[in-house]
Formats: C-alpha cells, sequence, structure tokens
C-alpha cells in the first residue's frame, strides 16, 4: 500500500477543514437566492487493473483531482449586489415592526435586528382614508348611492338593515317543484 498518498491526502482533508465553515440554518428571506458563483471539488479515484499484459501483475492507480466550476450567467459581484437589495428591501419593510416593538430591543435574542433596523424609519402610506375603510368599500358606496335599485352581493354596507327574508322553522318542508308541461 501507498502511505505516501494516504498521508497526501490526510494533509488535504487537514488542510481543507481549515476553510470550511459550520452549516447554519438559514432564514428563507433573508438567504443567498441561489447565487453560485463557482465550485471547487475535491475528489479521489483508484483503479485497479489485471491485464497488464507485459509482466502479466496487477496494476493499480490512484488520482486525486482537483475541480473548479464556473457558472455562466450574471457575474457574482452583479449577483451579490441582488441579494444585498432583497435583503435590504426585506429589512425596510419589517424595520417598522421592529421599532415599534421596545421589547425586542430589551431582548439580547434580537440585539443584531435591532442594530440593523436603528435609524431606518419607514415612510407612511398617506393614501389610506381616514376612516381606515378600503377603497374598494368606498367604490362600492359610491355605485351604491349612484344606482339604488341595483341589489349586490353581500351588500352589508348600504341598504336595508334586517333583511326581509326570513328562514323557515326546522320542521318546514319545502314544496315540490312543478312539472315540465312538455314530459
Amino acid at each position: 500500500m501507498n502511505y505516501y498518498f494516504t498521508g497526501l491526502i490526510i494533509l488535504a482533508l487537514t488542510i481543507l477543514a481549515l476553510f470550511v465553515e459550520p452549516a447554519y440554518p438559514r432564514n428563507e428571506y433573508l438567504n443567498d437566492y441561489g447565487v453560485r458563483c463557482g465550485e471547487m471539488e475535491v475528489s479521489t479515484e483508484r483503479r485497479d487493473t489485471d491485464y497488464n499484459y507485459s509482466d502479466s501483475n496487477t496494476h493499480e492507480d490512484q488520482y486525486l483531482r482537483f475541480t473548479y466550476r464556473k457558472y455562466l450567467g450574471t457575474d457574482c459581484k452583479t449577483a451579490k449586489e441582488n441579494v444585498a437589495i432583497k435583503q435590504q428591501l426585506e429589512l425596510m419593510k419589517m424595520c417598522g415592526r421592529v421599532n415599534s416593538n421596545p421589547s425586542l430591543a430589551n431582548n439580547s435574542n434580537f440585539n443584531l435586528l435591532v442594530s440593523k433596523c436603528r435609524g431606518v424609519t419607514p415612510a407612511r402610506d398617506n393614501t389610506r382614508p381616514d376612516d381606515s375603510q378600503s377603497l374598494w368599500d368606498d367604490m362600492k358606496d359610491n355605485y351604491k348611492k349612484e344606482n339604488p335599485d341595483v341589489k349586490l352581493m353581500n351588500d352589508k354596507l348600504i341598504g336595508p338593515k334586517k333583511s326581509k327574508l326570513k328562514m323557515p322553522p326546522k320542521d318546514y318542508i319545502l314544496p315540490l317543484p312543478k312539472p315540465k308541461e312538455n314530459e
């Protein structure tokens, strides 16, 4: 057995272990969205052949292979910038909730989130009506005022407060439909 090759593999794995980081769980909306710039791969191969015709004994080859793959598409700098923009947009959306909850600032589990949201003040949406009614409800009210004879589904905003229809009693027997003349 070739001990030099085994020692070389152990040395390579030891050096590789110095650069490897542990895998941590990621939040779905703060991840890198599958951005891959390239991959480095290390593999070993061993081939045993016993058909050497010159001396009729077995022959064994061992290979150590380093492979680097570069993916086509957007360059790494642009892809990483796009990921950073997506993360910043998500923080901008969520920082209003973080800053309005003072209990998060006192909880040590949220120190990083509070530090990222410090100083971010979300812009308020001033297009919403003062009575906090939705635009759809306003449009429906205006339509009902212009067309009072039209009955709309689920019309609770305008019209009579009580329905004229009453529920029949539980033991009420419904009449049978009238038979058709043609049959």
